[in-house]
């Protein structure tokens, strides 16, 4: 079945017409209002990123191992190319030809994926335990979010209950994990698509619908988000801006938006952020297997009512 005849299926409300990405998910009002705070750290568990790039040179950008650990040795790898792309859409500069969220933050850079010769790499991806371990890091370096945009290498069961115990620690820590929900087209979920406290990020096209690549399933649609993933602009590490789609390009979105959140409501805690930007909880248990659009209006005005309730 396809994506589409499935949100027919299921009654999916869209926006009526091809919208802009920032305007689709209605987050223009707050990047107006503010472009972040540098203690909120968003964590980048990626590829390295081209720190020397001109539209990164000035921003927070903070390695959480040796400096030239963070930055990229080969310019022409995927890995590099990656970071960096996810790095324009969460941080670069104002002004720039990439949708620079949340310059005013700081990017932890916890660089995961390997630098191998050009045309020989696959598709960005992580063991559990290397996964595990870089979140425990960001953590550890005071992240409020993770951003996840990647997929898991292979499966152990050592592995995976490292990751576990890694999300449980983000979990407790007040630390929100936002991740991929995959680009295989599959409906199912994964260690970490499946844990309670992620959220999974489905990618949608600019009538905010599903891509066809996206994975869905029963968690994803409960607790994860639909952000705009269909021919996004950002930074390449060569200096020119590239074109991508997919759910990593989705997940920066909603860091990004929860970071500006965050900026604007410093009192919030993880639980209120959270439960702001994902309807679940707020309303009747969602059945679909395709989450909610990310409605950026819509969360800054709960967690106003929330803030002047108290």
């Amino acid at each position: 079945m396809s994506l589409s005849t499935l949100s027919r299926r299921i009654n999916i409300r869209l926006p009526a017409g091809d919208m802009l990405p920032l305007d689709l998910i209605r987050l223009r009002p707050l990047m107006e209002r503010t472009s972040g705070r540098p203690e909120v750290r968003i964590g980048l568990i990626d590829g390295p990123v081209a720190t020397g790039h001109p539209d990164l040179i000035n921003q927070r950008l903070l390695p959480l191992h040796a400096p030239h650990a963070a930055t990229c040795d080969k310019t022409d790898s995927l890995a590099c190319l990656h970071g960096t792309f996810v790095a324009g859409i969460l941080c670069a500069r104002r002004g720039a030809p990439a949708p620079a969220l949340c310059p005013g933050c700081t990017l932890l850079i916890h660089p995961v994926f390997a630098e191998a010769a050009s045309g020989r790499e696959q598709l960005p991806s992580a063991t559990p335990l290397q996964l595990a371990m870089a979140i425990d890091a960001c953590v550890g370096a005071g992240a409020r979010i993770i951003n996840l945009s990647l997929g898991l290498a292979t499966h152990s069961g050592t592995g995976d209950q490292a990751l576990k115990e890694a999300l449980d620690h983000a979990l407790r820590r007040g630390t929100i994990v936002v991740a991929a929900a995959g680009n295989q087209g599959a409906i199912g979920g994964s260690t970490i698509t499946s844990h309670p406290w992620v959220i999974s990020v489905v990618a949608c096209d600019q009538r905010g619908q599903p891509t066809r690549e996206s994975n869905l399933g029963t968690s994803i649609g409960r607790r994860g988000l639909m952000a705009p993933g269909d021919r996004i602009t950002s930074l390449g590490p060569n200096g020119k801006s590239l074109v991508l789609s997919g759910t990593s390009v989705a997940v920066g979105f909603v860091s990004g938006a929860i970071a500006l959140l965050w900026s604007e409501f410093p009192s919030a805690t993880a639980a209120q952020i959270k439960l702001a930007v994902t309807p679940a909880g707020v309303g009747p248990m969602r059945a679909s297997v395709v989450p909610p659009l990310l409605d950026v209006l819509a969360a800054q005005r709960r967690l106003r009512d929330w803030s002047t309730s108290l």
